[in-house]
């Protein structure tokens, strides 16, 4: 089973005077990168949600945001009005003391409520009850990205699947440049000797030669082990794990392997052109690996 790493999830929960939105966002990583915005009286919680995260997102690079919108009269924010009774009369004092006139028009409130402790913030943390009712939009804000990742996953793995085959439909098709460059092969080394004139040699020895010669730019074995790798791979691409995607990388690494060592040992035109093809394909699948769980 494929699951993409990119996805995005969104959730909303009400307490007595707030809305809470909880927004959870994942790109590609190869390690869990976890940042997290949440408000200071949600940080006691703040690991209980990482150790949910790591055991349902595995990896990715994830952000998690917390949004508070007060949706009632009362709020966890209280004005000290006597401190501000205080601060207006030391300033009306020392304004007398130094000979400073202040205006009738003067903007008391927006200078008191920039003064130090003036704004006092009361609000507490959560009862166990709020606390269950966010942590199940939390929940249920994950399970929404998850399904955005098998979505993307359904997409991934139809590119994986038209990506192999279309190196295997390229491998097929090297077959009969691959007989046809063995004789051309045995043709220009009998050309060049035929060029050297009456020279004396041992045939069996020559025969040992060219055998030996052509076996090495054999290339079955490698045509073999990629056949292998491509059903590999999408014997993979179907296993009930969520986490495949360093297995097809590993995977997509062997392939590229056996069809550079194709490249290699083709000295065949249109065989290196099949090979240029399957890299192409190759790089793809790879590129869209880096996506995959």
């Amino acid at each position: 089973m494929i699951l993409s790493m990119t996805g995005f999830g969104k959730a909303t929960c009400e307490l007595k005077n707030k809305k809470i939105t909880i927004e959870i966002k994942s790109l590609n990583s190869k390690q869990l990168d976890l940042s997290t915005r949440v408000p200071s009286y949600y940080k006691e919680k703040e690991l209980e949600m990482r150790n949910y995260i790591a055991k349902t997102l595995e990896r990715g690079k994830i952000d998690l945001s917390f949004f508070v919108e007060t949706i009632g009269t009362e709020t966890g924010m209280q004005l000290n009005a006597p401190m501000m009774k205080a601060y207006k009369e030391q300033i009306e004092a020392a304004a007398a003391v130094a000979g400073v006139q202040i205006p009738a028009d003067y903007d008391w409130v927006s200078t008191l409520l920039r003064m130090p402790d003036v704004q006092r913030n009361e609000q507490q943390e959560l009862d166990e009850d709020d606390w269950n009712k966010v942590f199940e939009a939390f929940r249920k804000a994950v399970d929404a990205l998850v399904d955005y990742r098998k979505k993307e996953g359904v997409s991934l793995r139809g590119v994986f699947t038209s990506k192999v085959d279309n190196i295997a439909n390229l491998l097929s098709t090297i077959d009969p440049y691959e007989k046809e460059r063995v004789e051309l092969i045995k043709q220009r080394i009998a050309d060049n000797l035929a060029s050297l004139g009456s020279v004396d040699y041992d045939k069996n020895r020559f025969e040992q030669e060219m055998i030996y010669y052509i076996e090495k730019l054999d290339v079955n074995e490698e045509k073999n082990r990629l056949r292998q790798h491509l059903q590999y791979f999408k014997e993979t691409m179907d296993i009930p794990e969520q986490s495949t995607g360093k297995k097809l990388g590993f995977i997509a690494q062997e392939m590229g392997r056996e069809i550079n060592t194709l490249g290699s040992k083709s000295n065949h035109s249109e065989m290196q052109k099949i090979v240029v093809k399957m890299k192409d394909e190759l790089e793809q699948i790879k590129e869209q690996v880096l996506n995959a769980l």
